[in-house]
């Protein structure tokens, strides 16, 4: 591997140069036709399950739909980089049609999700499953650690109000919150509209029809969604042999190349082939349709800093909750370590 050597061998534009140029090129119809084909997936799915109106298919029913809510975030995911289509008002409409109905304050996300993209790998500024430093991993609360390192896969609804761990308070929903620019205000303002809005419907449909409705049609697959997004971006960026960096050893390039491609099997077509993420960093305003392209003809340039794991995702998990707790203090490329090396070392000293 590159071991977050200083300076890369490769540029942006020689990676641009080496993919075809029909993959920067969005298709509004192409990009459409996911939108439609999911939300009509999604109508089925509650055809399917008004139905059959029985508890034993519940389970079934909330792993699949809370799946296709996945599918559709991804879809708004691409109106939020502007590779759905060239046109803004399209991407801001279907954006906030995919979003709304899952409960992501699209604006608001996707001023932090650029944050993210422009600041990958970077200790200091990155906004996305960045790491915490020994020193704020010690001071952190035990309910602070419990929701970041053990229950992590269910925090993101938390995430929107509150952001993350070692970064100023803010909120997604509000125009004032240290995420957003002055100008972005009534972006963030008319997405917490309609997330209210959504709110107050879901709170009608309780009223009508009660709390077991609630749970039963839309609570039980918007957690299987939750934790579909928590766990894809957890596993993006979240591996002991990915490099972090602070002050001038990073730069966009070498912090976009601190993530991993993932196969999900089956599911990766369904949820748009979001696990393959490397070439996503560094194109962010290519389509998803054609990342897989991209992917393969950047590969030979990019040699071992071109990072893939083929292990399961289950495996890939459990290794990265097991060993990737904090950062050190001190150093301009520094990888994950572990609580359990933590305490051998306070033991070590005593």
């Amino acid at each position: 591997m590159n071991h977050g050597r200083s300076e890369l061998p490769f540029t942006l534009q020689e990676l641009k140069s080496a993919i075809p140029a029909y993959c920067f090129e969005p298709s509004p119809w192409k990009s459409l036709s996911y939108f439609f084909l999911d939300i009509s997936i999604i109508g089925s799915l509650y055809g399917v399950a008004f139905f059959f109106d029985s508890w034993w298919f519940l389970p079934v029913f909330w792993l699949m739909q809370g799946t296709m809510f996945w599918a559709l975030f991804v879809v708004g995911h691409d109106c939020g980089h502007g590779s759905f289509s060239k046109k803004k008002w399209l991407n801001n409409l279907i954006g906030h049609l995919a979003h709304t109905p899952i409960l992501v304050p699209y604006h608001g996300w996707r001023i932090s999700h650029r944050t993210h993209h422009q600041n990958t790998g970077n200790i200091d500024t990155d906004e996305s499953w960045y790491p915490v430093t020994e020193t704020k991993y010690r001071s952190m609360r035990w309910w602070e650690k419990l929701l970041r390192f053990e229950v992590l896969l269910f925090v993101y609804p938390l995430y929107l109000f509150k952001r993350s761990p070692a970064r100023e308070t803010g909120s997604h929903f509000n125009p004032s919150s240290p995420l957003f620019r002055p100008s972005e205000k009534w972006d963030v303002i008319t997405s917490t509209i309609l997330w209210s809005l959504m709110i107050g419907f879901l709170g009608l449909l309780t009223y009508q029809y009660g709390w077991l409705f609630l749970l039963k049609y839309y609570l039980g697959p918007y957690v299987v969604f939750v934790v579909w997004l928590d766990l894809v971006t957890f596993l993006h960026h979240t591996e002991s042999d990915i490099p972090w960096y602070r002050g001038k050893d990073w730069y966009f390039l070498k912090g976009a190349l601190s993530t991993v491609d993932r196969s999900y099997g089956f599911i990766n077509e369904i949820h748009h082939n979001i696990g393959t993420h490397v070439a996503h960093h560094i194109f962010l305003n290519m389509p998803h349709y054609h990342l897989k392209t991209a992917t393969e003809a950047i590969k030979p340039i990019l040699g071992d800093y071109y990072r893939k794991s083929d292990d399961s995702i289950f495996k890939a998990f459990l290794r990265s909750w097991r060993s990737c707790h904090f950062v050190r203090d001190k150093g301009t490329v520094v990888y994950y370590e572990s609580k359990s090396e933590l305490k051998k070392a306070d033991a070590a000293c005593e």
